[in-house]
């Protein structure tokens, strides 16, 4: 090693290093222009100038590129290298007056204006960065040219040049933006497209496929990187500074050794490029709905800001194209329907509208649709939402849309729901596009010797969803059917559970048991915060002036540390900031980011790997409470950004380490309901090894399944209720109760105590966890003549005769099904799913039975989503005809001791039609049960329809908010069979990660009761939604069940006395953080 001092204290540097270098390592700033670690030093811009002393004199050198010895004195900012500096600076504002990096430079060095000119044209400051890159990428495409004031970069003999690669990494490298590709090289210029931003972006050679991607390590890729085509460069090799990059790595193949395989490759969009019909491939405003997520995304290409890509003008009319190659096999579409897009438009265009002005100059947002499919839970909601906001939805079908190259607007020509043609302009076309299977995941099929269907989709049982054709290979998500997100999350958990249930043997055989790191003890010591904060990309980042931020967090009191980061809950990050967390011996970590309520178990996750208490964490939501509320207004977002960092950091100073119980896991099981779901979760705990209880208040298991034919695929639900029951009741580990009332719900997550009544005989269950798979049952119309007229039935009553085989459903009167009764109406907005796929079987089944019959179904819109497409289209080829009726115009059904008569408004026609059945179908909506008691029993919540709600659509549509409670079936909202049947799975998935763990942690911050300030007010007691408080009889003292205990505050909040205390949130903790304020 080389000693020597650095503006006079001693250093050490390696052999060879240059002063440059040395300094970097120390921290010493020196400022350089044309100096990149991966090239050559040249020492061109002189910016890097420092004194030397070399023991009887001193000179001036260039820190870049002289290299140390031994005993040497180096001065980096005395008075004389300041004042060379500033004269190089003036000289280079003269050269290139109005370029941004020099001007930054000239204020740096309180340079107001050049005392040698100005030029205002040039941009070059000639530091030969491009020169030397060029060179590295082994092409030397250009160089520096002439003398004097006459120097400049240019290619030979100043015309565009050949062997140039349009590699870019000149105009990447030139700190001005003087150099442009398009100069250089006489071939067109393409940017490497962004797979992530499809194509709308573009990216590196080096790159990382996505911000938030896991692993978070960057790949090359040979087809752009240079070093793959000349030999040259790897820059990305020395300036690494873990040796991570081998250039001669290969692909490996890794053979794995299973009990089971689960396939989720998911599916491709259609790509609507195959013909001209939208000019896709030659209209840049032609986008595709997913290329138009990324448009709105924060994270995407322009940065959250809607712009037409064309030119970034912001829009004032967009439209969506539904059924963009889907619902159409002509032109290489699509005969099924994707079953998402419908719901995505409508999700688009109220983002959309959210990114506008609102009020007479908000954006006009079009929908053009076949018929609206927004038929999951909550869906029709969100569909009603959309039209009360503005969102215009036109019944059509689009037959072409053109460039207006004058307006710089696309022309969409469509055929409305009269007939006629219409056209009008939007400045960006929407193509809702469709799922597909990818070839090579049709490949991977047929290697696995799997069947599929003629679209390439996975080929599965009504009855086993996520089961395919060959034993112990399951599926989730698109590869079975075109799906949306909470399906086909709910099938990955099925497809869990049954690999489970194959597997139960082995469980526990391969497990590692996590080292947990022992918990280091902060007592005594100093308070060390450590302030950690996030960009998020440019969620918070775009709003929020994050260096002023992090310069304020680092005058807060206690603060040892503060960093920011791009994203904080990257795999990368958390790894980070345990290091940090460890070498800078923090004791209390604040993390400003988004909602803790995401977020916070992944951040006390990290403080537990760096040897910290995880209750020592505080998190301020600097997203949601400022730069998303705030974004038209950055400096009061930045402001209140900075006001919510030091209240966490005043709270998380008087944070101190909580404990966490364990507590034991009754490893049984309580399935509330006998119907299929309610069987299919005891089967699948009972296959996973675990006894369960199934509680049926009737006196027959199978529910609503008794009354159904066969499923939309043909298949025979009465051989398979037979068989399910069957297995049911003779499972040893498996005890049904019938005719079973529950009369009172005790204790908690991993112990529950449920009694129930068979008769007069009263039974206890201990538990660990809980099922609901109460059902829900056909609304029974009150219009139509339902009751009154034996001719008019429910599709329900009609799989009854079809069972029974009913003679009269032969006859040649005609039949006549009506759709929507029930649903869609004010005190029901919501659809009922299975009723149009019900409705198309059962005319099938008509018209099969007797192909002369003539059969109508009179719809709103007819949703046969996804693969059910095909029985729709089926069923229009027997003879079954369709009619869309205006629903805003009154539907009779007349008859008593006449004929029965349906009158109805043609949508189409605009006419009264009147159709003469000899039986009336009425497609009867789902009702769930009002008010169940058991929703209080176990203290899980109702939406506004009555369905038990799920703890997150997306992220835990199998679970309650109250731990050990699930959810499956027509409980948790309208499905058919198959449906019921995945999600029954998926909730004994879900039981079963619970009752695997044989003991559970209860959460540090729970209230607790100073029994001398208690007042026996009982208020706590009576305000809990969870029962945590009780009253002690014996001591006239409330108590808190920490069990039960969510740390919600309200029992502190509300008592009279002050006597309960919320650990983690102290009442110091509290105030601590208004004063902060």
């Amino acid at each position: 090693m080389i000693t020597f001092k650095l503006n006079g204290k001693k250093v050490q540097g390696e052999d060879g290093q240059t002063v440059l270098q040395v300094a970097e390592k120390y921290g010493v700033e020196i400022p350089t222009l044309c100096h990149h670690k991966a090239l050559d030093p040249a020492g061109m811009c002189r910016m890097c100038t420092v004194e030397m002393f070399d023991g009887r004199r001193t000179k001036f050198v260039t820190a870049c590129n002289y290299p140390i010895w031994e005993g040497m004195e180096i001065f980096t900012d005395t008075d004389t290298v300041h004042e060379g500096r500033k004269l190089i600076v003036e000289m280079l504002l003269s050269r290139c007056t109005s370029v941004p990096e020099i001007q930054n430079l000239a204020k740096k060095y309180g340079i107001e204006k050049s005392r040698f000119g100005e030029d205002n044209e040039n941009d070059c400051i000639l530091c030969g960065l491009c020169v030397r890159v060029c060179e590295k990428m082994g092409n030397s495409a250009i160089t520096l040219t002439g003398r004097g004031l006459e120097m400049k970069v240019d290619t030979p003999f100043s015309v565009q040049s050949d062997i140039c690669k349009g590699c870019g990494a000149c105009e990447f490298i030139c700190p001005t933006g003087h150099i442009k590709l398009e100069n250089i090289n006489k071939g067109e210029i393409k940017k490497i497209p962004s797979e992530y931003e499809l194509g709308l972006a573009g990216r590196k050679p080096v790159y990382v496929p996505y911000a938030q991607a896991v692993p978070n390590t960057p790949a090359i890729d040979r087809r752009y990187c240079m070093h793959f085509k000349t030999g040259g460069c790897q820059i990305c090799t020395e300036v690494c500074g873990v040796n991570a990059i081998d250039h001669t790595m290969q692909d490996e193949i890794v053979e794995l050794e299973v009990g089971s395989i689960v396939l989720a490759p998911g599916a491709k969009v259609y790509d609507p490029g195959k013909h001209d019909t939208y000019n896709y491939k030659t209209n840049p405003n032609v986008v595709t709905s997913l290329e138009f997520e990324r448009i709105l995304s924060a994270s995407g290409p322009y940065g959250g800001h809607l712009v037409r890509p064309s030119d970034h003008v912001e829009p004032k009319k967009i439209a969506w194209i539904q059924c963009v190659g889907s619902r159409d096999e002509h032109l290489d579409g699509k005969g099924y329907c994707s079953g998402v897009c419908c719901t995505y438009a409508v999700k688009e265009a109220m983002l959309a509208k959210d990114h506008c002005a609102e009020g007479p100059d908000g954006l006009d947002a079009a929908i053009f649709y076949i018929d609206i499919r927004t038929n999951g839970k909550d869906f029709e909601r969100f569909y009603n939402r959309a039209k009360d906001g503005g969102v215009r939805f036109v019944k059509s079908k689009v037959t072409k849309v053109d460039h207006n190259d004058e307006s710089g607007m696309e022309i969409l020509r469509y055929v409305d729901a009269a007939g006629k043609l219409q056209e009008e302009e939007f400045d960006i076309v929407v193509l809702s596009v469709g799922f597909e299977v990818a070839e090579e995941t049709k490949e991977m099929a047929k290697k696995l010797g799997l069947e599929v269907d003629k679209n390439g989709f996975a080929v599965s049982s009504s009855f086993n969803p996520v089961q395919t054709s060959r034993d112990g290979v399951f599926v989730c998500g698109a590869f079975s059917a075109p799906k949306d997100i909470p399906t086909s999350v709910i099938d990955s958990s099925a497809a869990a559970g049954v690999t489970g249930g194959l597997l139960a043997d082995s469980r526990f055989t391969l497990t590692k048991t996590a080292e947990i790191p022992p918990e280091r003890a902060i007592k005594g010591d100093p308070t060390r915060i450590g302030v950690f904060l996030c960009c998020c990309g440019s969620n918070i980042a775009g709003v929020v002036d994050m260096p002023k931020l992090e310069a304020f967090a680092k005058t807060l009191p206690n603060v040892a540390h503060v960093e920011v980061n791009m994203y904080s809950c990257s795999q990368d990050t958390q790894e980070k900031m345990s290091e940090v967390i460890r070498d800078q011996n923090l004791n209390r970590v604040v993390v400003a980011a988004c909602t803790p309520k995401t977020h916070e178990p992944l951040f006390q996750e990290t403080l537990i790997n760096a040897s910290l208490n995880k209750y020592l964490f505080e998190m301020a939501n600097i997203r949601n409470h400022c730069s998303w509320v705030h974004k038209d207004a950055p400096d009061k977002a930045t402001l209140k950004a900075m006001e919510t960092v030091r209240m966490s950091v005043q709270k998380a100073a008087l944070a101190q380490p909580l404990t966490e119980p364990k507590l034991s896991i009754v490893e049984k099981g309580l399935v509330i309901g006998g119907g299929v779901a309610g069987m299919e979760a005891a089967k699948n705990l009972a296959a996973q090894g675990y006894e369960t209880h199934i509680l049926e208040r009737t006196d027959q298991l199978g529910g609503q399944a008794r009354s159904l034919h066969k499923t939309w695929k043909g298949e025979d639900v009465q051989k398979y209720l037979a068989k399910l029951i069957s297995d049911i009741e003779s499972n040893e580990l498996i005890t049904v109760h019938k005719n079973a009332e529950i009369t009172n719900v005790e204790g908690f997550v991993g112990d529950f105590k449920t009694t129930f009544k068979v008769g007069e005989e009263e039974t206890t269950c201990n538990h660990g966890v809980t099922i609901f798979a109460c059902g829900a049952t056909e609304y029974k119309p009150t219009e139509y003549l339902y009751g009154q007229d034996p001719r008019v039935v429910t599709n329900l009553e009609l799989e009854k005769k079809l069972i029974e085989g009913d003679a009269a459903l032969k006859s040649a009167g005609a039949a006549v099904f009506i759709q929507c009764v029930g649903s869609r109406i004010p005190s029901r907005p919501y659809c009922s799913k299975l009723c149009c796929t019900q409705s198309i079987k059962n005319a099938l089944a008509l018209k099969k039975a007797n192909p002369k019959k003539p059969v109508f179904v009179l719809y709103r819109d007819m949703r046969p989503y996804g693969l059910r497409e095909n029985l729709y289209r089926e069923a229009r080829e027997q003879g079954v005809t369709f009619i869309r009726y205006n629903n805003d115009q009154p539907l009779e059904v007349t008859g008593g001791d006449k004929a029965l008569t349906v009158s109805f408004t043609d949508y189409v026609l605009g006419k009264k039609l009147r159709i003469s059945p000899e039986m009336v179908v009425l497609a009867a909506a789902i009702t769930p049960e009002e008010r169940n008691p058991l929703a209080q029993a176990f203290k899980v919540s109702q939406n506004q329809d009555g369905f038990f709600a799920e703890a997150h659509v997306k992220l835990r549509p199998n679970d309650f908010a109250t731990d050990g409670v699930f959810l499956c079936g027509l409980t948790h909202g309208p499905k058919p069979i198959d449906e019921s049947i995945a999600q029954a799975q998926a909730a004994a998935a879900r039981a079963v990660t619970l009752l695997s763990r044989k003991e559970i942690s209860v959460a540090g911050t729970v209230a607790s009761v100073d029994s001398a300030s208690c007042s026996a007010c009982k208020v706590c007691v009576s305000i809990c939604p969870y029962s945590a408080p009780l009253f002690n009889e014996k001591t006239g003292k409330a108590e808190i069940q920490s069990t039960l205990c969510k740390g919600c505050g309200l029992c502190v909040a509300s008592c009279r006395s002050g006597a309960i205390h919320l650990a983690g949130f102290d009442t110091s903790q509290i105030f601590s953080m208004i004063d902060a304020l």
